[in-house]
């Protein structure tokens, strides 16, 4: 039985495995978690003289560099003096060369959140009047490039790391023991350690390109690296490869000289220390993630990071404890197989782990999206729902894993093992017997009459077959003894629902990497509704009585929900000028492979009238001379199409002329 379960196990991980790849591979640009809110000028704005400077609004504090906002003219050149720097609160500016010509300018800025995300952008406004401009500046980030790819791998090795050290040690603690002495147990918790710390030396040398310019050669830049040693999340890191020390010297301890104490009441002693210990290193390293990360800004960061230090802690002792369990279960040798009361152990610390994480993230949720609708309505939110769905699977599983528990039998295994071991004895005595036999008959002499020299030398080649029989039957022994753990049909099923638990685990922890990595739902709201604010703020107050319309779209296809913005001025009969920009729902403007825009007065049956505007710059389209016959109520059609299937139309009334 156990032949053909070996390879289904092998196939059920790797298919668990891949479809994790597969998760964050489709997990799509990491969103920024800083977003632009406000600008002066304003996206598309048309001001008629040159500016002093430009200045950029965020949700939160940005982190700034010399590059992090620049100008660049119709040409392409840098228009910008001087370094960035902030003016108020969460505004930052920087300042322009005067008499700048007319012409289209184009804003591209590149900054680093306080949850220590990088955002990147671009907008464009017009001197004078709007023109061509040859500058093209991709909506693609630092972090969308393989850099950031690495970078998202990397964190989630690190997530692994933390959680296969500290949950395998604690399991080992606080539910059996005796796994200290088990080498595959062992293997398990030192390649947990391993794993984070390599992890967290490459998020070190990642760290400088992932946040600037994305280039895979700046990995090793030395003078990158100084950089980030300076911020915040450099020096989280640097914590976390200060506290791996600790931890790799009570992983030596918990499997060195703890497993040779013999003494119980030292032994007692010892692993109260250890638990100890243990609790305070792990909870530094996952202190490591909270104060760099969403935890550490935004609302209540004071109650909102030692939450966040027990979420990690317990996810650990679950997740890390199960996996531990597994490998006990399936390469725990026949003589230390896990027992039932170590499962039972573990069954209520997992018990107790999913309480925490479910007052903790209780929390957490409210915090992050801060309305039921933003469940639905961001990107946050709807990965969110899809963590909560598979920790309830997780749950269920585990219900059924404890049924198995309760049903594991443990007498008639250690009945037959004492029985096999006293067999074994007998048939080692009878063997022996043999061999002294069979050594005394072999050769031409008797006994008695060989010298001394000539004893040693016949004894001992069948000293040394009666070891080798010995040896094959000690293995004979523990094979047999394997089968017959294995053929437990209670052991068996919960081996299978424990694979099963461990199998969502990997997917769940997949999509809580790149939940951290994805701007919250609390944030996308505000930003939009900011950002909806200014432009509506911009229509009502236009001098020259240009006309702003906003549409929400959606074509239902990937990257398909956005918002497109339709400029007309100066909205009167006659020729007008219009502008088109497409943002998603955060505000970053985004291009699409097609946007056509449609002109009908249905009260004069008059239309439609079509207009394809030209590409201007990221987001921005534009035409010129669009003519307006006779004023009235018109309905605006904009059809934006987002891929080769996926297109939609929006419509709007306004009165023109």
């Amino acid at each position: 039985m156990t032949q053909t379960i070996a390879p289904r196990v092998r196939t059920l991980v790797l298919l668990l495995l891949a479809a994790a790849c597969a998760l964050l591979a489709g997990a799509g640009p990491v969103s920024a978690h800083a977003a632009v809110t406000g600008s002066d000028p304003g996206q598309g704005a048309v001001v008629d003289k040159a500016p002093a400077r430009i200045s950029l609004t965020f949700s939160e504090q940005v982190a700034l560099s010399d590059d992090s906002l620049r100008v660049l003219d119709p040409e392409g050149k840098r228009v910008d003096t001087g370094k960035p720097s902030g003016v108020s609160g969460t505004t930052y500016a920087v300042p322009l060369h005067s008499g700048l010509p007319d012409g289209t300018y184009t804003v591209a800025y590149q900054v680093v959140s306080a949850d220590s995300h990088p955002v990147a952008g671009a907008y464009t406004f017009s001197i004078g009047a709007p023109s061509k401009t040859s500058v093209s500046v991709s909506g693609q980030s630092a972090d969308d490039g393989i850099v950031g790819w690495l970078y998202g791998f990397g964190r989630y090795v690190s997530y692994a790391g933390f959680i296969v050290m500290a949950g395998g040690a604690a399991f080992v603690l606080a539910c059996w023991r005796r796994g200290s002495g088990v080498r595959p147990v062992q293997r398990f918790v030192v390649s947990g350690w391993v794993a984070l710390t390599a992890a967290t030396l490459a998020l070190l040398l990642l760290r400088g390109s992932f946040t600037g310019s994305g280039k895979v050669a700046d990995i090793f830049d030395l003078s990158l690296l100084g950089q980030v040693l300076q911020t915040k999340t450099g020096a989280a890191l640097v914590s976390r490869l200060l506290l791996l020390a600790a931890a790799a010297l009570f992983i030596a301890v918990l499997f060195g000289a703890y497993d040779k104490r013999e003494d119980a009441q030292e032994k007692r002693d010892l692993t109260f220390g250890l638990s100890i210990g243990g609790v305070v290193v792990a909870s530094g390293l996952a202190a490591s993630w909270a104060m760099s990360e969403h935890a550490s800004v935004g609302l209540q960061a004071g109650i909102a990071m030692p939450v966040d230090v027990l979420h990690l802690l317990a996810v650990a002792a679950w997740l890390g404890g199960l996996g531990a369990l597994l490998v006990a279960l399936y390469r725990a040798p026949a003589d230390t197989p896990v027992d039932r009361p170590a499962v039972r152990r573990f069954s209520q610390v997992a018990f107790g782990s999913v309480l925490v994480l479910i007052a903790t993230g209780t929390y957490q949720s409210w915090r992050q999206l801060g309305s039921w609708s933003a469940f639905t309505d961001t990107r946050y939110g709807q990965l969110l729902l899809a963590k909560i769905g598979l920790i309830l699977v997780m749950v269920g599983v585990a219900w059924i894993s404890r049924r198995w528990t309760g049903r594991l039998a443990e007498t008639a295994p250690v009945e037959a093992t004492a029985v096999r071991e006293k067999e074994r004895v007998g048939a080692g005595t009878e063997t022996a017997g043999d061999v002294d036999t069979a050594a005394a008959d072999d050769g031409d002499a008797p006994a008695e009459g060989r010298g001394e020299g000539d004893l040693g030398t016949d004894k001992h080649p069948g000293t040394e077959r009666a070891a080798q029989l010995a040896r094959q039957q000690a293995a004979r022994d523990a094979a047999r003894q394997k089968r017959m753990r294995d053929a437990d049909p209670n052991r068996f099923g919960l081996r299978r629902s424990v694979l099963a638990e461990a199998g969502i685990a990997v997917v769940l922890l997949a999509v809580t990497t790149v939940l951290t990595q994805t701007e919250p739902g609390r944030t996308e709201q505000e930003a939009k509704a900011a950002s909806s604010s200014a432009a509506s703020a911009s229509s009502d107050t236009g001098a020259s009585g240009a006309l702003t319309l906003n549409m929400p779209f959606d074509t239902g296809g990937e990257d398909g929900k956005g918002i497109v913005t339709i400029d007309l001025d100066p909205a009167r009969v006659g020729d007008n000028e219009m502008h088109v920009f497409v943002e998603r729902p955060n505000g970053r403007a985004f291009d699409i492979p097609e946007v056509k825009v449609e002109f009908t007065l249905e009260a004069k049956d008059i239309g439609p009238l079509p207009v394809v505007p030209d590409h201007i710059a990221t987001g921005h389209w534009s035409a010129n001379g669009v003519q307006i016959p006779m004023a009235g109520d018109w309905q605006v059609d904009v059809t934006v199409r987002t891929s080769d299937i996926d297109e939609v139309t929006v419509s709007k009334n306004a009165q023109i002329g």
